[in-house]
């Protein structure tokens, strides 16, 4: 049986919805989940609000798909996303599909796409409405994304100022390097709250069997996820669900060693 990450995925893109400047993490980001076999973006490309996006489909071998609007005030570039999308998916030739937009007129899309047993991983931003997130297996806010590269970026600033100092070379900075430095703060897209925690609590204790109440981290992972697509450690601003969990006073943690190389498992349970 192939693993989530050997998915042959649809990559169709909302350009009129969806900024360019962060598609190299968008992609990176897919990638995680399987590999892109179609690249797809849809716009009405005479219009000068993505010419934005022409400059990086070459380099990230995206196809562009030109949509006319045919009324104003009308998005005829959602059509056509959809009609391929259904055209892709009678191909057979795909396991899963990407959807790279904030709209809600591909909701009905990502219920078809997964009746027909298609994974669905959808990309937005936080505006994007409730009912496309929960019709996703998974759902990814961009800002999340946008986040990461400015904490990269940063980091990669401070590893050249670092290393010209240790060459002898004086930065502009470097008479004020006695001052507290200052951490990049993460941005977030949800608050750990009453709710969140609550969240976990129902999902360990329902996936408890043995008397202890310990379930694997792993699987309650899995868990939050079907019950909130858009569930994500990122958007509290932790990288994994370990640090979210350790975090939190309301729950205990076991790490158990396998045996196998050293490797360890970890396990939680409510207090």
């Amino acid at each position: 049986m192939s693993t989530i990450k050997d998915l042959r995925l649809a990559v169709l893109i909302d350009a009129d919805n969806i900024s360019y400047s962060n598609i190299k993490k968008m992609l990176e980001e897919i990638a995680k989940y399987g590999t892109p076999t179609f690249k797809r973006i849809y716009a009405d490309w005479t219009k000068p609000n993505v010419v934005g996006w022409k400059s990086v489909l070459l380099e990230n071998a995206i196809t562009p798909i030109q949509q006319y609007a045919y009324t104003t005030g009308k998005n005829s570039s959602d059509s056509a996303l959809i009609i391929d999308a259904m055209d892709i998916l009678y191909t057979g030739r795909v396991d899963g599909f990407c959807i790279i937009s904030s709209d809600s007129d591909f909701t009905r899309l990502a219920t078809r796409l997964r009746e027909a047993g298609m994974k669905v991983f959808g990309m937005g931003e936080k505006k994007t409405p409730p009912a496309f997130i929960s019709a996703c297996d998974k759902f990814i806010y961009l800002e999340i994304l946008k986040n990461n590269e400015i904490k990269e970026k940063t980091s990669g600033s401070s590893s050249r100022l670092l290393s010209g100092s240790a060459n002898g070379v004086k930065s502009k900075n470097q008479n004020s390097q006695n001052k507290p430095q200052t951490k990049t703060p993460t941005a977030t897209v949800g608050t750990v709250n009453a709710d969140l925690i609550k969240t976990i609590s129902d999902s360990i204790n329902d996936l408890a069997e043995d008397d202890d109440g310990y379930v694997s981290l792993a699987e309650v992972g899995k868990f939050l996820n079907k019950k909130q697509p858009d569930f994500d450690p990122r958007n509290y601003g932790f990288k994994k669900l370990f640090p979210l969990i350790k975090s939190l006073q309301q729950f205990q943690i076991d790490e158990r060693n396998t045996g196998k190389n050293n490797t360890t498992q970890v396990y939680v349970r409510t207090k």
